[in-house]
């Protein structure tokens, strides 16, 4: 295992009816922005909630942000924080409303150009306070660090890492993520299921306590994750996955082991060329890592063939592939399909994504050796 520092200062209040507690969490001198999506906060009941905590509380409040959050609507809700003289926030909605807030009380102190803290020309140096409610497990936001912001007039799609931008707090009532759409729901699970396997499929450490976990959190996300649409009003069920995603990525199982992101790399690159969704592209590219890099990722996929889905007989290669083709077929038994054909692409729509990566010089995976080349071959092996 190797060395590490680690701290999570996010306070997590969780469970049913405790929306409530912002009133506790928020200083009564502060004035809040509440920052949103699309509005569903305000059609099932999260909105009315949100305002009556802090009906004592001066507010105001910001919607509109997209899934995949755009560069240039989060600078529009920067200069509202600066005109409305705004000094705490409160991110409610899922992913990509905390990601947007996390870039936003960064960029509200950066004096330079906001984007060079997403190229990382400049440091994150300060950020303002938030907190979040969240209504869409998927990406773990609500526990950590990072974030990930698109611009839209240059079709970007970057990730950036701060300590500045952990949340105060995080409220997570598995009730608020009853009236998600099927889609959305199957999505957050894809998108928290390949968190875990970016962490673990990667070298063997003898970083048991961080395996055991993930195998833990996988479990739960294939049990509760088909489950789910069977019964979507089953509070524990809800509760489960909602817990399970979250810790999926708040970094406990990244501790002292190696970590991979490539899948998630090249996935960024699908939904800002093509709109595909977040999670539809992970499930996509994630067998292609598998198969591609099944010698470097040998002794773990055989972990996980057999300590997730027993597979414990056949030939090294037959029990690789009989893991690989369990997790294409959970993908595909939530509703979400892994090839690229599947959603109108074909080989033309390979060449973008391929020429960025060779323009970046990016070397992505847990050795370094996934060149533009490589992304190429993982492309193609899922058309």
């Amino acid at each position: 295992m190797e060395n590490f520092k680690f701290s999570n200062p996010v306070k997590i209040i969780f469970g049913k009816g405790m929306i409530k507690e912002l009133s506790k969490e928020i200083s009564i001198n502060k004035k809040v922005m509440i920052l949103y999506g699309g509005g569903s906060i305000k059609s099932n009941g999260v909105y009315e909630q949100v305002m009556s905590a802090l009906q004592n509380h001066q507010v105001t409040e910001f919607g509109g942000i997209e899934p995949n959050p755009h560069y240039e609507t989060c600078m529009e809700a920067v200069n509202k924080i600066k005109q409305d003289k705004v000094d705490f926030l409160l991110a409610v909605g899922g992913g990509s409303v905390i990601d947007a807030t996390k870039f936003i009380v960064a960029a509200a102190c950066c004096e330079y150009d906001p984007w060079k803290l997403m190229t990382g020309e400049i440091p994150i140096r300060d950020a303002m306070p938030f907190g979040t409610v969240l209504t869409l497990p998927a990406t773990g936001s609500e526990m950590n660090k990072n974030f990930v912001v698109t611009k839209a007039s240059t079709k970007e799609k970057l990730a950036c890492s701060s300590p500045f931008v952990f949340p105060k707090f995080s409220v997570l009532d598995p009730e608020t993520t009853y009236s998600l759409p099927a889609k959305q729901t199957a999505n957050g699970i894809a998108d928290a299921f390949i968190h875990v396997l970016e962490q673990y499929l990667t070298a063997h450490q003898e970083a048991f306590i961080q395996d055991y976990f993930a195998e833990s959190i996988i479990k739960v996300l294939l049990e509760k994750g088909v489950q789910v649409f069977q019964s979507p009003y089953d509070y524990d069920i809800r509760a489960n996955l909602m817990w399970a995603s979250t810790w999926a990525l708040n970094e406990w199982i990244a501790q002292g082991v190696s970590e991979d992101w490539a899948t998630h790399m090249i996935g960024h690159e699908l939904t800002a060329f093509y709109g595909i969704d977040h999670g539809q592209t992970l499930a996509i590219v994630l067998p292609g890592v598998m198969h591609l890099l099944r010698a470097q990722k040998e002794e773990k996929i055989l972990q996980l063939g057999k300590n997730v889905f027993g597979i414990d007989s056949g030939t090294i290669d037959e029990r690789i592939d009989m893991t690989i083709n369990q997790i294409d077929q959970f993908f595909r038994s939530i509703g979400i399909k892994t090839k690229l054909s599947e959603y109108g692409l074909g080989i033309d729509a390979i060449a973008p994504i391929v020429e960025r990566f060779k323009e970046r010089k990016w070397q992505l995976g847990e050795a370094g050796n996934i060149d533009y080349e490589m992304i190429e071959k993982i492309l193609r092996s899922r058309i």
